[in-house]
């Protein structure tokens, strides 16, 4: 005897969340917003007062988006306001690599 689930409301609505969220994910790893680019809470001070507030966590979520640039040893991390494309901050530090002889 095979039972025929049903697909209740409540799943649909389950559902329906839930490719809501990944489609959410893809376009956010798509345009490079903060939070998928793996900026740590701490770093979301965007207007640069000293602490992070809850508009400025949120968003990294939507308005916040991420450049990754590489010149030789130096490497960048550009913070652009996607609305208007203007870059607010840019983080660098000099990556040291070991030579391939060693």
């Amino acid at each position: 005897m095979i039972l025929k689930g049903r697909f209740t409301p409540r799943r649909k609505a389950l559902l329906v969340l839930v490719l809501m969220a990944l489609a959410w994910l893809g376009w956010g790893w798509y345009s490079g917003v903060a939070i998928t680019r793996g900026v740590e809470k701490e770093q979301m001070d965007w207007n640069g007062d000293g602490q992070v507030s809850g508009e400025e966590f949120f968003q990294a979520f939507y308005a916040v988006q991420v450049k990754d640039t590489e010149e030789g040893n130096r490497q960048c991390r550009s913070f652009v306001w996607r609305s208007s494309g203007e870059e607010f901050r840019r983080d660098c530090r000099t990556v040291f690599k070991k030579d391939a002889a060693e």
